[in-house]
């Protein structure tokens, strides 16, 4: 079974996938989302999120858009890098990206205008992949659809895009307005497994959050091919290192930051320091992200990783309100000289 983490608006950048790395990683990394005209015309910033560091094999890139020409053409754009495919989002929710026509917005349009974006994208890749002589996965990440959906508009709607040539399907089992709160529908998910069997992997995404919760997604889809893990994996970004050898018995990977012991009964026990975890962060924000993008991406960052803090309201306020990098640094340090025994936590 897979392990992928999912696309993350400020977070799926190289940065954030070098720290996941320095843990062992995970199968798959999606990026944040592609805007289609911005990488058509060249937007400013456009280099820094087609920048597929550290791990190239591993980048499913991710398209967003509203017009159907735009989505094809900067598919092909982005089948010109390295990678395992392109995905198209249908599963963002987020009112400015669904009212603009893009994200779940393809849900929701004329069937067949987005048949027809489909296909176009499928033309791309196929044509790209018969071009380069290697295999250019096609794939869409997507929810249930608007609250008024139903089981027939839905399984229709998967059915259009497996016929026109998607070959994974990510589902989160939620509808446009379902919050987090609201537990997801995992049955849809093996339901789509059943559908689909022996022709293309589904993968579950949703509410797993650590070992406990992927055993009950697993119990719910037992023939899904992978997990999808987002939120958690910024919290915890050993989140898949614990899985692996929790839920498959692997071993963990290693890193500066990865203290190994033992407990007093012998058995092994990890331990993460996590004042350098975010010194180390924020260098490699420096390096891969431009300045104009470092305060954002820090703030998101920090609000995640404050809650892995008896004081979390308290770190996250400092940490986010820092005026600068070299203040934030300093307010780290100050954190962890108040609060030593939050600077290393079990995992």
């Amino acid at each position: 079974m897979k392990l992928i983490c999912g696309p993350m608006a400020t977070i799926s950048h190289p940065a954030f996938r070098i720290l996941l790395e320095k843990f062992g990683g995970c199968d798959e990394y999606f990026t944040e989302m592609i805007n289609a005209g911005s990488l058509l015309t060249g937007g400013q910033f456009e280099s820094f999120y087609i920048n597929p560091v550290p791990v190239p094999e591993k980048i499913v890139w991710q398209l967003t858009g509203h017009d159907a020409q735009n989505m094809a053409d900067a598919a092909a754009v982005l089948c010109r890098l390295p990678g395992i495919g392109v995905d198209i989002n249908m599963g963002c929710s987020a009112p400015d990206i669904y009212k603009y026509g893009a994200g779940i917005g393809w849900m929701l349009k004329d069937r067949s205008e987005t048949r027809d974006m489909v296909k176009a994208v499928g033309n791309e890749i196929k044509k790209a992949c018969d071009e380069q002589g290697r295999k250019i996965r096609y794939s869409v990440k997507l929810r249930l659809g608007d609250d008024n959906f139903t089981d027939d508009s839905f399984f229709s709607f998967c059915d259009m895009l497996v016929e026109e040539g998607v070959e994974m399907l990510t589902l989160h089992p939620r509808t446009k307005k379902e919050k987090l709160a609201r537990p997801p529908r995992y049955f849809y998910c093996q339901q789509l497994k059943q559908r689909y069997e022996g022709k293309i992997p589904v993968i579950v995404n949703g509410n797993v959050v650590d070992a406990n919760s992927a055993k009950r997604a697993i119990a719910e889809v037992p023939d899904a091919d992978g997990i999808m893990i987002s939120r958690a994996a910024v919290t915890k970004p050993w989140i898949f290192a614990q899985l692996q050898r929790q839920l498959f018995n692997k071993p963990s990977g290693t890193s500066d930051f990865i203290i190994r012991d033992y407990e007093q009964d012998g058995s092994e026990l990890f331990k993460v320091d996590l004042k350098q975890l975010a010194h180390d962060y924020i260098r490699d924000v420096e390096i891969y992200q431009p300045e104009e993008f470092w305060k954002t991406r820090l703030q998101r960052f920090f609000t995640y990783y404050s809650q892995n803090f008896l004081f979390a309201h308290y770190a996250q306020t400092s940490f986010i309100n820092a005026k600068d990098n070299e203040e934030l640094h300093n307010r780290i340090d100050e954190f962890f000289e108040k609060c030593p025994e939050e600077r290393y936590k079990k995992i």
